[in-house]
């Protein structure tokens, strides 16, 4: 799509698209400082004696529940004739209105659109992000209706979709409301460039000042997007938009079916490390245009934009594409293979110390995530669908790795997933488990009983070990005290206290505050490295206020690894085990004789 051309449209100019579209929606953003603008749609005529009305109660890629409609005001209904029709509310995200006759339902209201984190809808002076999840109500009888989108808008603004450009500058085209709902609109005043990839067009949109570098960005997006046939046989779209927001502190992605929307703060693109974090991002959101829009569990097709959607495979949805994410950058040359091991073990490291592993199955996670918040209970009691669903992920390539020796990959399983069970159709835990056997030849029911339906806590050096791996923490680390907790930010209160660690043990619990140890007075700043002065196995007193009462607890401290996790290669690492690293990661065997990493040329 070309930059559109910067005006304004008024919407007596767009009157003409309401003959060439069963529903119109107009959004006016011409006083946009205050984050409101004024939407109105038209629904074409009715013979039925109420219209229902809607706005989602969650949008898609956000597995929760959110109040959206409370950014709606001053609702009005109208007829064909500019009659005022009664309407009730009869739900959190529902509006009924009264017909007496058939006709055409004009609706208007006042949108506040300040939810950037949430990408769900974000309206100022220099630009509007509209999700229409958060934006444009829809009408169920509607809802499978062509639709255009018109924009009313500063003069100097520029306007971006997924969408199909409409009749004019600043308007889009879709089929029916599940596209809209999926294509974000981004206008406003933006950097923009396009270029292309594997046949595809794409566009880059980049909102807000930072310190990125776009033409680093367009260069390794175009490597990226390049590399989706290592997975699938062909594309669900003939144009892609990458859409960032270099923002003051919000961050966070969400995937749609033409395009994605990644926040980050303005800062965080020059280092190294940051910059990864972004392009890991974009991989992520790109992966899940296949894996999750093209193809979803069934518990989510068709999507019930009013209720939850609840399916024991989301760790297939989120993990897997987060397990893939890295892959297609190393493949593509953007991360090496030094940043992609050590993106792995730190991977390894979390689920290691997150004691929730061991009690809830990925399976139950996956169905427990719309009512997942998060925190001390899911570190201690849970399982996460995107950290531990990546090494499911990775423990389920290795096991068809090993019984197609080598001929056959988790890509298979997603290769077919997208042929056989593409929207509008939706896979089940059956279709998954047939497609394991026709892509193995053998049945995975035990393996599914094992590490999906059941609490699992892999072995990683005995896994990793077929490619020629193994963890470890270095020559030079030490064994260091543990307490088992974590403090908040500049205090002494305790965020965190692992399950079965030596604080845990002692009885010290979340919301202590730690305000000595033996007698001393301990800084937040100090802490760590007061422990540090004792051994593992030592027992020390701590004194804490617990409920405002101060007490005194002796704690057995337990033992850790200095320094971070590391994988390296095997000594002396067999031919199979670097056929077996080609097969899974599709580079060559990146360690040299002495087991270090080759220098990336």
């Amino acid at each position: 799509m070309k930059p559109v051309v910067p005006f304004i449209l008024t919407f007596s100019a767009l009157a003409c698209t309401n003959a060439i579209a069963n529903v119109s929606y107009q959004i006016d953003l011409t006083s946009p400082e205050h984050h409101l603008a004024n939407v109105e749609v038209v629904f074409p005529e009715t013979q039925s004696n109420s219209l229902v009305v809607n706005l989602p109660v969650w949008r898609t890629g956000k597995y929760q529940v959110l109040p959206l409609a409370d950014a709606v005001r001053t609702f009005t209904a109208t007829d064909d004739s500019g009659a005022v029709l009664p309407w009730s509310r009869t739900a959190s995200g529902e509006w009924t209105i009264a017909l007496s006759e058939p006709t055409s339902v004009t609706v208007s209201y006042q949108l506040y659109a300040n939810k950037l984190g949430q990408r769900v809808n974000h309206i100022d002076a220099s630009h509007a992000f509209l999700d229409a999840s958060g934006t444009f109500v829809y009408s169920p009888e509607f809802r499978g209706e062509p639709l255009t989108v018109s924009l009313n808008v500063p003069s100097d603004w520029n306007s971006y979709s997924g969408m199909d450009s409409g009749s004019h500058a600043h308007s889009f085209t879709a089929d029916n409301y599940d596209i809209l709902v999926d294509s974000p609109i981004e206008t406003g005043i933006s950097e923009h460039r396009e270029f292309s990839a594997d046949g595809r067009a794409y566009e880059l949109v980049v909102w807000g000042e930072g310190n990125y570098d776009i033409d680093q960005m367009v260069t390794d997006l175009t490597k990226l997007s390049g590399q989706a046939e290592v997975i699938w046989d062909d594309y669900p779209f003939k144009r892609y938009v990458y859409m960032v927001h270099a923002t003051s502190g919000a961050r966070g992605a969400t995937e749609h079916l033409n395009s994605t929307i990644i926040q980050r703060p303005r800062f965080s693109y020059r280092d190294r490390k940051d910059y990864l974090g972004f392009i890991k991002t974009a991989s992520h959101e790109f992966i899940h245009t296949w894996n999750v829009k093209a193809y979803r569990p069934d518990g989510l097709v068709p999507y019930n934009y009013q209720d939850e959607g609840i399916t024991e495979l989301l760790w297939i949805a989120e993990g897997s594409t987060s397990y893939f994410q890295s892959q297609l950058l190393l493949r593509a040359g953007v991360m090496t293979p030094k940043e992609f091991l050590e993106d792995l073990a730190k991977r390894v490291a979390q689920s290691e110390q997150t004691p929730g592993r061991e009690v809830q199955s990925i399976a139950d996670a996956s169905a427990n995530q719309w009512a997942s918040s998060g925190g001390d209970y899911a570190v201690n009691h849970s399982t996460n669908i995107y950290s531990e669903g990546y090494l499911t992920s990775l423990a389920l390539d290795f096991s068809l790795l090993q019984e197609t020796k080598l001929k056959r990959s988790y890509r298979d399983v997603h290769r077919k997933l997208y042929n056989d069970h593409r929207i509008p159709a939706g896979y089940t835990i059956s279709d998954v488990k047939g497609i394991l056997n026709t892509v193995s030849g053998t049945s995975y029911e035990g393996w599914w009983q094992e590490y999906v339906n059941s609490p699992v806590s892999l072995d990683f050096d005995s896994l990793l070990g077929l490619a020629g791996l193994k963890t470890s923490y270095g020559k030079e680390a030490k064994v260091e005290p543990f307490t088992g907790v974590t403090l908040k930010s500049g205090s002494l209160v305790l965020s965190q206290v692992l399950r079965g660690g030596p604080a845990w043990n002692a009885g010290i619990v979340l919301g202590d505050e730690i305000v000595a140890i033996n007698g001393l007075k301990v800084t937040a700043a100090g802490f760590e490295s007061r422990i540090k002065d004792f051994s593992a196995g030592d027992t020390i007193k701590v004194t804490l206020f617990s409920n405002d009462r101060l007490k005194d607890i002796e704690l057995k401290l337990g033992e850790k690894q200095s320094g971070k996790l590391v994988i390296t290669s095997v000594d002396k690492p067999s031919r199979s085990q670097k056929a077996f690293f080609k097969a899974w990661l599709g580079v060559d065997w990146p360690f040299d004789k002495e087991g270090q990493l080759k220098a990336v040329k």
